[in-house]
């Protein structure tokens, strides 16, 4: 069973791969070659964490390879360990996480999203309050990058300001900040790249889901999950329905 030294753990392993990045990014490398070693041995750092400190559990990662032996665990960590590897290759941006997740027996137990160049760690052990939503349009997180054809709909249906950002853990964790009031992906995610900001949001009382409402479920046997909706809980209604009034085919179950 989670223990509050399983998020503890998440805290730390997820704080101390975010130093090391910090710590690298005032290196002569940069670009992908910067993003590309800031995988490495961020994951490198990970993967020895949790062996050393929890050798009997599984461990999905980006950056190791996949085994079917983690579909018999009881336990597995789910881990990015540069999550926004195109910011932090760029030198001048603050949009990228480390996400340290631990599934147990069908559930997120225990999770850290770390925003290492804003010094935060959103984590399950002591959740942020939700602040108090200001008046004005509804603001929802959109990546920059590959804004899907879904949120441009919302856009106009809900009368919805786009507010573009790398890394998923970052557009998950800005609604817990009140910075945008949901964070909607569809077309192309897989399981480490939700499952901590995932269980942080949960802890902290959002509403997370898939784009038609069913349930997120992780340690599968293909670790793809290509669509997200994290919201303030009072919108997540109505975000859903003007979600269903599209049904784009090609996003909505892009599984």
């Amino acid at each position: 069973m989670a223990t509050r030294e399983d998020g503890e753990l998440a805290v730390e392993l997820a704080a101390a791969a975010g130093k090391l990045l910090l710590e690298l990014r005032v290196t002569a490398l940069s670009g992908r070659e910067l993003g590309a070693r800031g995988d490495e041995l961020a994951n490198d750092l990970l993967i020895g964490g949790l062996t050393e400190r929890r050798p009997d559990d599984a461990v999905l990662s980006e950056e190791s390879a996949d085994t079917t032996e983690r579909l018999s665990a009881d336990r597995v960590w789910i881990i990015d360990p540069l999550d926004g590897t195109r910011e932090y290759g760029e030198g001048d941006r603050s949009d990228w996480a480390v996400h340290v997740a631990l599934w147990e027996r069908g559930e997120l137990a225990a999770g850290a999203v770390a925003l290492p160049a804003h010094q935060i760690v959103h984590d399950t052990v002591d959740p942020r309050l939700l602040p108090p939503r200001p008046d004005g349009p509804l603001r929802i997180a959109v990546s920059r990058s590959r804004p899907p054809a879904l949120v441009e709909y919302l856009a106009t249906e809900l009368g919805a300001e786009l507010v573009p950002m790398g890394s998923a853990g970052v557009k998950a964790t800005a609604v817990l900040r009140g910075e945008v009031d949901a964070y909607v992906h569809a077309g192309g995610q897989y399981e480490w790249d939700s499952a901590a900001p995932v269980a942080v949001a949960q802890a902290a009382g959002l509403f997370c889901s898939r784009i038609d409402g069913s349930p997120l479920l992780y340690n599968q046997p293909s670790p793809k999950l290509p669509e997200l909706v994290v919201c303030r809980p009072e919108i997540s209604a109505k975000l859903l329905a003007a979600i269903a009034s599209q049904q784009p085919e090609a996003e909505v179950r892009a599984s």
